[in-house]
């Protein structure tokens, strides 16, 4: 061997072995399957920081895509978010872990009111509460002046071709059923025929049913009444005088989407760390400026901003924790729900 050819090699040998000694062990990593714009990035990376990973985000636009994904083989997820009738679908399917609780203190945080009025998992065994939402109505105030506090809002004329509602079956549907006086998760045929003949009479009226555009229609001036979730509202309402919202006097419907633990995560440890990091108050509350939503999280309200204190979106109304309605799953008997809005969107 020349002298030249051996110290090429040595220093190929030092440039190989300084690259490896670079690289050093890979990073845990955390895969999270959420629904988009819906956690503080900044947060995220603190998580990151604190135990040296690396979280990667995927993002879903509906429960029932999401679950089909997980059924036609998706996995690696380690947290998932979905809404609590799905993760109760999802736990019956043996999808999910059972929780050890004494890997989330945090969980202490958790509303009292909220388990005991309205959680689906009130000893959180599968799940742990991330974000209370409700459904509510937006309204451009500027034009419209005050509107009664009704479903009724959709019969309005005057209003017609400039109001949406979601493009979502329980949801429509279960306005149809409360203005009605009925439960949303009715089974009966009868009542959910009468809350489909007031779908129909509200959707004369209607610009379309809708999920994407509404926030950018309300505030363009579009849309005059819009439908919504709240999270998503109350984001547009905050930078915009001229819009307001109202709660309907019948009742509105309160979705939570849960953290979850999917029973063929990776990584199930650093799930329980994510999920735990979450619940702290500081956290939360974070989380819950970035979000619009309300985690049900009682000690996270002292850390948000003196003007965020009462904040509809983040601080959930008191009153809807006996007067609103959580979606549940029914089983066989959601194909009534499907026969119904099959038939309010062929209707002309």
């Amino acid at each position: 061997m020349t002298m030249k050819l051996g110290l090429k090699l040595a220093a190929l040998a030092t440039a190989v072995s300084a690259l490896l000694w670079g690289c050093g062990p890979s990073k845990p990593v955390l895969n999270l399957y959420t629904w988009s714009d819906y956690i503080d990035e900044n947060l995220v990376k603190e998580f990151e920081k604190q135990y040296n990973c690396k979280v990667v985000i995927d993002t879903f636009d509906s429960n029932e895509f999401m679950y089909a994904k997980l059924k036609a083989g998706g996995s690696g997820y380690d947290v998932i978010v979905p809404t609590s009738y799905m993760s109760k679908i999802m736990n019956d399917q043996k999808m999910l872990l059972k929780l050890d609780h004494s890997k989330l203190p945090n969980s202490k945080y958790i509303d009292k009111r909220y388990l005991d009025n309205l959680a689906i998992d009130k000893k959180m065994e599968y799940c742990i509460p991330y974000m209370l939402g409700y459904t509510c109505i937006a309204y451009n105030k500027e034009k419209l002046g005050d509107i009664p506090q009704t479903w009724e809002v959709f019969s309005n004329e005057k209003n017609k071709g400039r109001m949406t509602m979601l493009n979502d079956y329980r949801e429509t549907i279960g306005a149809g059923l409360m203005f009605n006086g009925y439960s949303i998760n009715t089974r009966n045929e009868k009542e959910l025929e009468k809350a489909k003949e007031q779908v129909l009479k509200w959707k004369k009226n209607l610009a379309k049913f809708d999920n994407e555009v509404y926030k950018a229609g309300i505030q363009s001036g579009e849309f005059l009444v819009v439908q919504g979730y709240s999270g998503d509202l109350f984001q547009v309402l905050d930078e915009s005088p001229n819009l307001s919202f109202m709660i309907p006097k019948e009742g509105v419907m309160i979705a939570c989407d849960d953290m979850v633990i999917p029973a063929s995560a990776d990584n199930p440890e650093l799930a329980y760390k994510f999920i735990n990091f979450f619940m702290d108050p500081k956290n939360a509350a974070k989380n819950m400026e970035y979000t619009c939503y309300a985690a049900p999280i009682p000690e996270a309200k002292k850390y948000l901003p003196e003007e965020l204190r009462t904040h509809p979106g983040m601080i959930f109304p008191e009153a809807l924790f006996k007067a609103g309605q959580i979606i549940q799953d029914l089983g066989d008997d959601n194909a009534k729900y499907l026969k119904v809005w099959d038939e309010i969107k062929i209707s002309q």
